[in-house]
């Protein structure tokens, strides 16, 4: 992101996105009331810094630094997403989280895949496929009108907050087998198929030792009072960006290995919530980079050279393939009809379609990259618009209707094993909600 050219560092281009992220700063929260939410102002920052009447920075898509800038966003937020999660609370949870987790995001990707073989025959079944997966995760923060309205049920929040903060983590090694094997043809990685295997059991195995022994180090340093929470925290920092530079030094699957050591630490550290803040305040900050970047370099080109083909996948991709899975995965739930649609609605695109887009665009051919480029960016900026625009008359309209049904109908079912995700599209982390107000709806949730 703070490179001008391909080459080399450029001090502009810091002192641009320093200037964006102090200008954000300072009128975050008014800007929150009117729901301009961070990603949002990031991507209008980045436009305006690089295509207004006098841009300031120049940034090319295929940058080597913003690639990795990228990468550790996304391995940072896995982590920590991965991280809230109790793992042996999860094996038992049957609830509504594991069907949209374990159906509707597998049918999704196949729905997709579908739909972008037929409006995209030259591309080939595994770009096709490839495409499916990179436009299936969804996310929060782009959501966060809905996720804070308390005219929603709490239970509807917390399932759409806790689907987004695994979605993308569970995306990754369909992502990666779908894009290695798009470019095995083209002789990039050798090995065939086997090779994302390998690199998925690898990042696998590398996440699960980083997870389980830093957990359990963290835990027991904390217990014998050899540090505190805020130095705690910066090690918790340390554990994810060492699983994923570990995997990559190994040559495995970096995005698994921190996604599986997040959540192999959040198993053996439960309840220690407070020592994995720093970590979701620096994915955070990476994220919003991203965000800028999205609107600097994704947003101009991507129209330029999208087609029809490009926008009707779009538009199908943001309704039937997303929401008819998700009708499916929630078959026999008791959920309101509504409900349902409610929530096949409500799936933005945001920070992991946007990192799986631009490692896409670097490793494949002019012709594939082209169409993920047009597809990435004409989908992430339809859900900015059309979700924004229609949370409000949606909460106002259906959340009544949610919230009045009796207190034991699934609409109000909670998922207390499943911490849900931070909100960073209103602020840093957890000042989304303040922590007595998180409480206090818990404790109402747990009474009803």
């Amino acid at each position: 992101m703070l490179v001008g050219t391909e080459q080399g560092f450029d001090v502009q281009a810091l002192v641009v996105v320093s200037a964006c992220l102090a200008v954000w700063g300072l009128v975050s929260s008014r800007l929150q009331r009117l729901n301009v939410s961070a990603p949002i102002a990031f991507v209008l920052m980045g436009l305006a810094m690089t295509h207004g009447p006098w841009p300031l920075v120049t940034v090319g898509l295929k940058s080597s630094t913003l690639r990795s800038v990228a990468e550790i966003a996304l391995a940072l937020v896995l982590f920590a997403d991965a991280s809230r999660v109790n793992v042996r609370a999860l094996r038992s949870d049957a609830g509504l989280p594991s069907r949209l987790l374990g159906i509707g995001l597998p049918l999704t990707i196949g729905v997709g895949a579908i739909a972008a073989a037929v409006i995209f025959p030259g591309v080939g079944w595994w770009t096709a496929a490839l495409l499916g997966a990179i436009v299936a995760p969804t996310d929060a923060a782009l959501g966060a009108t809905i996720m804070t309205d308390l005219r929603i049920p709490s239970g509807i929040r917390r399932l759409l907050n806790v689907e987004s903060g695994l979605n993308d983590g569970i995306a990754t090694p369909f992502v990666n087998f779908f894009l290695a094997a798009a470019v095995a043809t083209e002789a990039v990685h050798g090995g065939g198929l086997t090779r994302p295997l390998v690199e998925l059991l690898g990042g696998t195995a590398i996440g699960i030792a980083v997870g389980l022994i830093g957990g359990y180090a963290v835990r027991s340093s904390l217990r014998a009072r050899w540090s505190d929470v805020p130095i705690s925290s910066l090690t918790v920092l340390a554990l994810a960006l060492l699983a994923y530079s570990a995997a990559i030094m190994a040559g495995v699957n970096g995005f698994v290995a921190a996604f599986v050591a997040g959540m192999s630490f959040g198993t053996v550290t439960h309840g220690l919530d407070e020592v994995k803040a720093f970590t979701e305040d620096a994915g955070t900050l990476m994220s919003w980079l991203v965000w800028f970047a999205f609107g600097a370099i994704m947003i101009v080109p991507g129209f330029e050279v999208a087609t029809w083909g490009e926008v009707l996948f779009a538009l199908l991709a943001l309704t039937v393939v997303r929401m008819g899975p998700v009708a499916v995965s929630l078959l026999g739930s008791g959920l309101r009809p509504t409900t349902v649609g409610f929530i096949g609605w409500f799936g933005p695109r945001g920070l992991a379609t946007v990192v799986f887009g631009l490692l896409s665009i670097d490793e494949l051919a002019t012709p594939e990259s082209n169409v993920v480029l047009g597809v990435v960016t004409v989908t992430v900026t339809l859900s900015v618009l059309a979700h924004g625009i229609s949370a409000n008359p949606l909460a106002s309209r259906l959340g009544p209707r949610m919230s009045g049904t009796s207190p034991e109908r699934p609409e109000h079912t909670t998922a207390p094993a499943l911490r849900t995700r931070s909100l960073p599209g209103r602020g840093l982390g957890r000042a989304t909600t303040p922590r007595s107000t998180a409480h206090e709806e818990s404790e109402r949730d747990a009474s009803s």
